[in-house]
């Protein structure tokens, strides 16, 4: 997780997140340095608009809570029930996704 906030501390300050740079930021911060964490962080980085991810992250509804159903006829109403529950779970997913760059 530190390596997550240094990239995001040297990204705000308009240094290149690279490994150098990275291992500075945790070494003065006094965390400890993991250099395969550090190499996978920078290569998860390379080519993203880090800029562009974090207005997404912060438009990204949060799933609400289920509300019950009312009951549907039995002929039609499941498919169009679990049509929707494949949505949230595709929009929560996309999400998770999302969190998981920063996490």
């Amino acid at each position: 997780m530190e390596c997550v906030y240094a990239s995001m501390l040297l990204h705000k300050a308009g240094k290149e997140v690279n490994e150098a740079n990275l291992k500075k930021v945790l070494e003065a911060a006094g965390a400890k340095v993991d250099e395969a964490q550090i190499k996978s962080i920078v290569a998860s980085l390379d080519g993203v608009d880090i800029d562009k991810v974090i207005k997404e992250a912060s438009v990204v509804p949060v799933a609400a809570a289920p509300v019950a159903a009312a009951p549907v006829a039995p002929d039609h109403g499941k498919s169009e029930a679990k049509k929707k529950e494949e949505e949230e779970k595709k929009a929560e997913e996309a999400a998770a996704g999302l969190s998981s760059l920063f996490g």
